[in-house]
């Protein structure tokens, strides 16, 4: 897996999405340029169905004929005539390795003769003409010049040679049969006008079908068709999708006719940095797609393009917002199978792992990621039931006082047991319990267990046991939350300021003020906040002063270089202080060595949590004194 974050990216190019190929429709003469969408239009899927009803409908005009005409008198010979003569081109256009202008003409031709043999049948009777100008609505569905020209020529030729030959067996009127040619010519007119007619409405009804309304890119539909046109010319193809994160907070905040806004807004975004042949779409709900001409290294570029444009806020609704995206990419020459569908599915499976690994992510798809996908899904079906069959636990680890190695407390963090795979990382499986919709549950279990373990400890140690409990993004998304926290503690009876709520920097990244009132509501409760993982980059120094909070976690990054580096130092020498200053406990986490926690101890961090005084254990093997490796003094 490739994966990158924002990156400085080349320029944007200027111009809006690229909804038209004009040089396609410039193969067409100029006078009928104007009549077609660009290029084939119809995405295979769609064609062929149309060809099968069309096909069928000549086959049952055949039957048709063979019951009309004996019905008028003719006889068994002349009946089953009409009805080869009918049939023979509707089973070539079902059965012939042609390709689609082929079958199409093969279709048309059968369409078309059904209409001159009803003429002859009606002996020229002028009514039974109109069935030509059914027929011409009907070749419509094709969307292609060839049946009309077929359709005419057949016209022209039945009207002027047949009625030459056989005037009264194709006229009913007196003067066609005396200017059989003229006529013919007028019929050939009436037929071109209706297929111009027909071609013009057709045109602007797949123009509406094959357009995204609300941003006016192309749709699934008309993506899948150029995909299918490019691969089938073996060029370099590429495929981006584009997944927006924040599109339903702002549905859910400020209504959706912002969210509305904040769609075309991304879609105008993407389309100013696309080149004039690459197509962007959109597939539906927040998700985008580009076709990109060129291979996977061109499609990385036009991606971190996304990611720099991207990052700077957009306009809706009158207020500046910021929107996180994850984008994968797949390239034909890596895809398996060349395919649309295949293209589409492995940028999918792509953008799935992009957004697994963080905000505003590129992942370029290569080989195995499909098997690992597959692994992950049965993962995922796994571990909807871990909670119900038990296999879920809790490992604590302490928090040691730094100056006297006391343990001031314990970080509950969760394990899964499965029966299969063992001891699975939470970094394997807490993504799949936040996106598979478990990850509620889940920390409302771990919420009560380790409550009921600090009261227990509390009660057996005769003192106050506090315990830190980490909430993800996905639950401080909405007030479930609260009442999660206020329920556990009343089961367990543990006061709410033994408990710390843990949330990661990276829920900072979402709506501050949203993020804040949360976080408040929760601290009413009595219960303390703890920011883990600080200073990875989602939020500055400045935060602080405005989030409700009573601890920094410093990232194990940094303490893990804190072995003489001066500018590492100089960087938790200024986080310390400033919590200092702010009346906040300041944990040091991952001390593995006592040279480490000799620098945090000169720089005055109070906590410390690390390998160096004990590992994550579960709750009947944690010892309640831990030994002083630090060299405490």
């Amino acid at each position: 897996m490739t994966a990158s974050s924002r990156g400085a990216g080349a320029p944007a190019r200027t111009g809006g999405p690229q909804l038209a190929h004009p040089q396609e429709r410039g193969r067409l003469p100029w006078f009928l340029a104007g009549l077609l969408p660009e290029g084939r239009l119809l995405p295979e899927a769609v064609w062929q169905r149309r060809h099968r009803t069309i096909v069928r409908l000549a086959l049952l005009q055949a039957l048709a004929l063979v019951v009309l005409a004996l019905g008028w008198g003719a006889g068994w010979w002349q009946a089953l005539a009409a009805g080869v003569v009918v049939a023979a081109p509707a089973l070539l256009a079902r059965w012939c390795p042609w390709g689609r202008k082929g079958r199409a003409a093969a279709a048309t031709t059968s369409l078309f003769a059904a209409s001159a043999v009803l003429v002859h049948l009606a002996g020229g009777l002028t009514e039974a003409h109109f069935h030509f100008f059914v027929m011409v609505g009907v070749v419509a569905l094709y969307q292609d010049w060839v049946p009309f020209g077929v359709g005419l020529g057949i016209v022209v030729a039945h009207h002027g040679v047949l009625g030459t030959l056989d005037p009264h067996g194709v006229y009913g009127h007196h003067g066609a049969v005396h200017h059989p040619w003229w006529w013919a010519g007028v019929h050939g007119g009436f037929v071109l006008a209706a297929s111009v007619a027909h071609l013009a409405s057709w045109r602007h009804n797949e123009q509406q079908g094959l357009h995204d309304p609300l941003t006016g890119l192309a749709n699934r539909t008309l993506l899948e068709e150029e995909l299918t046109r490019r691969l089938a010319r073996s060029q370099p193809l590429s495929v981006l999708v584009v997944d927006v994160d924040d599109v339903r907070a702002v549905n859910d905040v400020r209504g959706h006719a912002a969210g509305d806004e904040l769609l075309r807004a991304v879609a105008e975004r993407l389309g100013s940095c696309v080149r004039r042949d690459d197509r962007v779409a959109r597939l539906g709900g927040d998700e985008f797609a580009v076709a990109v001409g060129g291979d996977a290294a061109s499609a990385r570029r036009l991606a971190e393009r996304f990611l720099t444009v991207l990052a700077e806020p957009l306009e809706v609704a009158g207020q500046r917002t910021r929107v996180h995206v994850g984008i994968g990419v797949a390239d034909s020459a890596v895809t398996r199978v060349r395919s649309a569908q295949a293209l589409l599915r492995d940028a999918d499976l792509a953008v799935h792992l992009a957004k697994t690994a963080g905000r505003d992510r590129l992942v370029v798809f290569a080989e195995g990621m499909d098997e690992a996908a597959q692994d992950r899904a049965s993962l995922a079906e796994d571990l909807a039931d871990a909670l119900a069959l038990e296999q879920l636990e809790l490992h604590y680890q302490a928090t040691v006082q730094l100056d006297d190695g006391e343990v001031e407390g314990y970080e509950a963090l969760l394990r899964w047991r499965h029966p299969v795979r063992g001891l699975v990382p939470p970094l394997d499986f807490v993504p799949l319990a936040e996106s598979g919709g478990h990850i509620r549950a889940i920390g409302a279990w771990a919420l009560q267990t380790a409550t009921a373990q600090a009261a227990a400890w509390s009660h057996e140690r005769g003192r106050e046991v506090r315990v830190a409990v980490n909430v993800s993004a996905v639950q401080l998304a909405d007030d479930d939350v609260v009442t999660a926290v206020r329920l556990a503690l009343a089961a367990s009876g543990l006061p709410a300021h033994q408990l710390t709520l843990e949330v990661t920097e990276s829920v900072l990244a979402h709506d501050l003020q949203d993020v804040a009132a949360r976080l408040q509501r929760l601290r009413a409760l009595g219960v303390r906040i703890a920011i883990d993982d600080f200073g990875t980059g989602y939020s500055s120094l400045s935060y602080l002063r405005h989030l409700p909070v009573d601890t920094v976690k410093i990232d194990r990054s940094f303490v893990s270089e804190l072995t003489g580096d001066d500018a590492t130092t100089t960087l938790v020498a200024a986080i310390v202080a400033l919590a200092r200053n702010l009346g906040l406990d300041v944990i040091g986490e991952g001390v593995e060595t006592a040279e480490q926690a000799e620098v945090l101890r000169g720089l005055r961090c109070g906590l410390v949590q690390g390998y160096l005084y004990a590992r994550p254990l579960p709750a009947a093997e944690v010892p309640e004194r831990v030994r002083d490796r630090a060299g405490v003094r």
